[in-house]
């Protein structure tokens, strides 16, 4: 159990807001991604290696990944670890996690790039079950161009 309250949303079910990530992780992720291309995604691997439950961290990982199984484990274990950090956060299963709200972004990057990559890889009930999870995560529909 935790003691994180619960927002109850006026028009639906409750609303989860994930908390801002240490700011010494995403001023070291802002740096990394200002690294030369060959050696960015293994900058940006350090980072995460030093705060391993950074979401950000873990969808610019996939986002840095050929596309197939590298970037799909990258986006599968932030996805993961999104879950965790959800529940952590008052989230109990159901729910709203809007892309409207930034310190959401991370986990729904995780989520959507994980459906890509497994609908990719020929995993086709993970990427429906993760489609249909992001919207159901963010219904009015912004987070939609993550799977594009």
């Amino acid at each position: 159990m935790t003691n994180q309250p619960v927002n109850l949303s006026s028009s639906g079910p409750p609303e989860t807001r994930l908390p801002l990530f240490d700011a010494k992780a995403i001023e070291m992720l802002n740096a990394a991604l200002g690294v030369d291309i060959n050696n960015r995604r293994q900058a940006v691997c350090d980072v995460v290696s030093k705060y391993p439950t950074f979401l950000a961290g873990w969808a610019t990982i996939g986002d840095l990944s050929g596309d197939g199984i590298d970037a799909y484990m990258a986006y599968r274990v932030g996805y993961h670890r999104g879950l965790d950090s959800l529940r952590a956060n008052s989230w109990r299963g159901s729910g709203y996690v809007r892309w409207g709200v930034e310190t959401n972004r991370g986990f729904l990057r995780c989520l959507a790039g994980l459906a890509k990559q497994a609908r990719m890889i020929g995993e086709m009930p993970e990427a429906v079950r993760c489609e249909q999870f992001l919207i159901q995560c963010d219904p009015s529909g912004d987070a939609n161009h993550l799977l594009r």
